[in-house]
């Protein structure tokens, strides 16, 4: 089965709780209209470099990206764009505050290998821990985002070897 590779929004994406006047490099601020919001405009920095990177990750890997956000189908209309990506398979999350995205998520990847990059995973420990134990053999890589960040060399580096140690066998879960 085809590896899944999981992108959240906010924090890897849109480092949120970057300091407001210290724009991470490379990160370009848009002002994104959200439907929800009325007439007020999103302030979102996107770094339109991690588009292409994620893609080339993906085809010299054969993985597939998908959304894994909050955002769900929004991410295609308002993010993807902004940094490169095509339109992508969304995670829907049915109102599961008390487990966070993980039985989503579960559903959604259930019998392939993931790696999934976000800044919550530490929000519902014990349900984290119920989705890898769940997950058993599988290999799973929760790669964890700082929200002050975003993506850096670091995660980018992290999910190329994971993909490289799963096309060899030799990947584990974390």
């Amino acid at each position: 089965m085809r590896p899944l590779i999981l992108l959240d929004v906010d924090g890897p994406l849109s480092p949120w709780a970057a300091p407001r006047h210290a724009k991470p490099a490379g990160y370009v601020e848009h002002q994104l209209k959200v439907s929800r919001w009325g007439r007020r405009k999103l302030r979102m920095w996107l770094d339109p470099g991690h588009g292409p990177k994620l893609l080339a990750l993906a085809g010299a890997a054969d993985a597939e990206l998908a959304w894994a956000t909050t955002w769900e189908h929004q991410a295609n209309t308002l993010m993807g764009p902004a940094i490169g990506l095509p339109r992508l398979r969304v995670v829907e999350f049915p109102g599961e505050p008390t487990e966070w995205k993980f039985p989503a998520v579960a559903r959604f990847g259930a019998g392939r290998p993931l790696a999934w990059l976000d800044d919550d995973f530490d929000t519902f420990p014990q349900a984290r821990r119920e989705f890898l134990d769940r997950r058993g053999e599988l290999p799973t890589e929760l790669i964890a985002v700082n929200p002050r960040t975003g993506l850096t060399t670091e995660h980018f580096d992290a999910l190329e070897t994971w993909l490289r140690e799963l096309k060899t066998g030799s990947s584990s879960g974390s």
